[in-house]
């Protein structure tokens, strides 16, 4: 970002990175205005709401699977 900011052009930081202007622009979008350990964080919490999630649906599962259990039982 801040080398398209200071001017380098788009072709030449897309063809370094790999990647196609859509993918620059949509990283623009989402990342623009942050520096690098509002980045580092974002990444973080990212990964931290990625578990929890994961966590919930086991959660979810099991306590379904007893419900399923504990109705046939009766």
């Amino acid at each position: 970002m801040k080398e398209y900011e200071g001017g380098r052009e788009l072709t030449d930081i897309c063809r370094e990175l790999g990647i196609h202007k859509s993918t620059f622009y949509n990283w623009r979008k989402k990342y623009a205005g942050m520096d690098s350990q509002e980045l580092k964080r974002l990444k973080e919490l990212e990964e931290e709401n990625r578990k929890l999630k994961h966590m919930y649906a086991e959660l979810a599962l099991d306590n379904k699977m007893l419900k399923d259990v504990l109705s046939k039982k009766f």
